[in-house]
């Protein structure tokens, strides 16, 4: 193949293209014979993320609703969902596309493909029960490990993530390469998440693994388990968790946050965080508070990177293997 052909060739052989529409199919089958309803939803919506340590891709132009507005591609459909669940859609399941800005590596891609569904009426147990039901119609598997978050870093990492003061967190990172300076201006969930990227994500070794009982400072929208009174104030903790194989992320899952009230809390300290790291500030979702203030049914939820799960079932390292036209290709 000629200089001049690799540039408009797709990167991913047809071999995996083939496997991917076939893996596609199979996870709508696999939803449709569970009753779960298949939905589509925006790309494109007037809010986004308040998460700071997620970047949303904007789109600005006129002549949608006079003067130039900002709009931004989604990276998840969860408002959208959420809004349909409490207007009574029941159990449903999107595949489609997300977007997320400057994430481009051997597992990442600014436009990938997800899977996101609400089960309502189930917990966070019986959703990581259908996570495992589906890897085992896609890659094969059977049951996987199930850890406890503070477990994993007490294992792997030979520290309590609960109780670890920061300054020993900051220097942990800064002996994962960071220079001091780099370090010290990490907070408490930033040297978490580096933890378990660099040292207990990499240790978790091969086949199914889920990781649960996140803090209560990375709940996200996730609801947050009650203390007991009688454990000695034990730190709060989410009811989230997130699954691996073969020590890549593949998905994250939450018992949804019901609450309007508690979730726009949740938001106006995502703002106020992204204020203190000088990121720019994102119009409150008005809209799902509205639909959390109706009412959202008990469930819980999880977003899967199907990109990611096919460079799996083809034994690929990367996802340029897997995707016709990955980012350099477009």
């Amino acid at each position: 193949m000629n200089t001049r052909q690799e540039a408009w060739h797709p990167a991913a052989e047809l071999a995996a293209l083939r496997l991917r529409a076939r893996i596609l199919a199979r996870i709508r089958a696999f939803f449709a014979e569970r009753g779960v309803l298949e939905v589509e939803t925006p790309l494109l919506a007037s809010t986004t993320t308040t998460e700071p340590n997620l970047a949303s891709i904007e789109a600005r132009g006129a002549g949608f609703e006079g003067p130039e507005r900002v709009f931004y591609l989604q990276t998840s459909p969860e408002s959208f969902m959420k809004r349909l669940l409490a207007a009574g859609a029941g159990p449903i399941f999107q595949l489609g596309k997300a977007f997320r800005a400057g994430e481009v590596g051997r597992h990442h891609n600014p436009e990938f493909t997800i899977l996101e569904w609400y089960r309502p009426g189930f917990d966070s147990q019986a959703l990581m029960d259908e996570v495992e039901a589906l890897a085992g119609e896609v890659l094969g598997t059977g049951a996987g490990e199930r850890i406890a978050y503070r477990d994993a870093f007490l294992r792997h990492a030979g520290l309590d993530p609960f109780q670890a003061p920061l300054p020993v967190l900051r220097d942990y990172a800064r002996r994962l390469g960071l220079s001091s300076g780099d370090s010290r201006g990490l907070d408490r969930d930033a040297c978490l998440d580096l933890i378990l990227s660099r040292v207990v994500q990499p240790a978790l070794g091969p086949g199914s693994v889920f990781i649960t009982g996140f803090p209560a400072s990375q709940a996200a929208m996730a609801r947050l388990v009650p203390r007991d009174p009688g454990d000695g104030g034990s730190p709060g903790i989410a009811e989230r968790f997130e699954w691996f194989f073969d020590g890549i992320e593949l998905a994250n899952g939450y018992r949804e946050l019901g609450d309007a009230h508690e979730q726009r809390a949740r938001f106006l300290a995502d703002g106020q965080r992204r204020d203190e790291k000088g990121l720019p500030s994102v119009p409150l979702d008005e809209r799902l508070l509205g639909a959390l203030a109706h009412g959202l049914p008990d469930c819980s939820g999880v977003a899967l990177g199907v990109d990611r799960l096919v460079m799996l079932a083809a034994s690929k390292t990367s996802l340029d293997e897997v995707l016709a036209f990955p980012f350099g290709r477009v």
